[in-house]
């Protein structure tokens, strides 16, 4: 398997991944599930034990996290158990893939929100193993995802279905003259006992670059707030401060939170409703559709303001985008027509391919290529032959070493 799972904020995709994991497991190999953050790990940890846990004690799988925050000890506990076998399941973040980790036989590597990863992180996890199946997750495939979806062997499974008692997220684009009224309506929620995101696209304000900081916003936010508690979240804090953070807020100990990039993906936050996104022209589709699913998991009518004055042709149509659908992979499609795919057997997650007649492919055209694609495979894998001699240097000369196809 080497395999796309797209599907929304809270419609399965980890329930399928604990599936794969217990065939795995049932098989007599090893699983691996990362995820970007520690408190992500750490909710993956815990959801998979629960859910194993309905299993006889003495026919479980012996599941294991892997995070830069535990002990020295416990680390290398999970080393020995990774090494020998005695661990069936990791989950973990960036750490599973640090040069001291070796499986036993790893079959099955799966990557959660895989836009929050590298190329060649991912890359990694996959030699962790001797060819190990992949299943990468994501409720916003990235273009390059996208491209690999329709133009090589990345196969796609949608889960194109809204979960039970969820709602579409209510989201409007506002000019920053109109953000007053949105404080009193995000009183309003949190006089009911809900909670509130503000976002920013920097952490301190920069002369150079006109957009509001999370800091500035948050001394602001605190008068404005001055009857609730408010919260501060930025990606230059401690993962540990981070994460209690998060905790805290998940705990209800904060009301508002102001944060940057660092909350597009983290813990079920249910009892949130409102998410304001400042400057919202400077992030992209799959970054705003990330924001957007911290809200509306708990059942909460829930709303989305986009915050901009920005008059700029792309960064409006983006924006235009998010009002019109909640759909993920329809909003993945708009960001790789606006941004383009990226290179296909290179690094680059976005931006305007190699090959110049990508505008022109369509999925029958792909599908013929790949049929032809595989003939040639099987017939010169090494393409040593004299009449393939032109199309080896071209792959040559395209090839990245750090490309990998996940």
């Amino acid at each position: 398997m080497n395999r796309l799972l797209q599907g929304d904020v809270g419609s399965g995709k980890t329930a399928v991944a604990i599936t794969a994991m217990a065939l795995a497991w049932i098989n007599g190999h090893q699983a691996a599930i990362m995820a970007p953050t520690g408190i992500l790990a750490e909710q993956h940890f815990k959801n998979i034990s629960a859910a194993f846990e309905r299993l006889p004690a003495e026919s479980r799988p012996h599941i294991a996290l892997l995070t830069s925050s535990i002990s020295a000890g416990d680390r290398q506990i999970v080393l020995d158990g990774l090494r020998d076998g005695t661990i069936d399941i990791v989950i973990g973040t960036h750490a599973v893939i640090q040069q001291d980790v070796e499986f036993q036989d790893l079959a099955l590597a799966i990557i959660d929100e895989q836009h929050r990863f590298g190329v060649e992180q991912r890359g990694a996890l996959r030699g962790k193993g001797i060819n190990p199946h992949l299943l990468v997750m994501t409720a916003t495939p990235i273009p390059r995802t996208l491209s690999l979806t329709l133009y090589a062997d990345l196969d796609l499974s949608l889960i194109d279905e809204m979960p039970p008692g969820r709602t579409p997220v209510k989201t409007r684009r506002l000019e920053p003259a109109a953000v007053e009224r949105v404080h009193d309506f995000v009183k309003s929620r949190l006089n009911e006992g809900q909670q509130a995101f503000f976002v920013y696209p920097l952490v301190d304000s920069n002369e150079n670059i006109e957009a509001e900081a999370a800091t500035e916003a948050f001394e602001r936010l605190s008068a404005v707030y001055y009857r609730y508690r408010v919260g501060l979240l930025h990606g230059r804090m401690k993962p540990a401060e981070k994460d209690q953070v998060m905790i805290d807020f998940r705990e209800c100990r904060y009301d508002v939170l102001v944060t940057t990039s660092v909350a597009e993906v983290g813990v079920d936050i249910p009892n949130a409703s409102v998410i304001v996104i400042h400057n919202a022209d400077r992030f992209g589709l799959a970054s705003l559709h990330q924001f957007r699913g911290r809200v509306g998991r708990g059942g909460l009518e829930s709303f989305c303001f986009l915050v901009s004055d920005s008059e700029e042709g792309v960064a409006k149509d983006r924006l235009k985008a998010m009002e019109q659908t909640n759909d993920g992979f329809r909003l993945a499609e708009i960001d790789w027509r606006l941004r383009g795919p990226g290179d296909l057997v290179g690094t680059r997650q976005s931006g305007q391919p190699v090959f110049k007649l990508m505008d022109a492919m369509s999925p029958e055209l792909v599908e013929i290529a790949q049929k032809e694609a595989r003939t040639l495979f099987e017939e010169d894998p090494e393409l040593r032959a004299d009449e393939h001699r032109l199309l080896a240097q071209r792959v040559q000369m395209l090839r990245d070493a750090r490309a990998d196809f996940s």
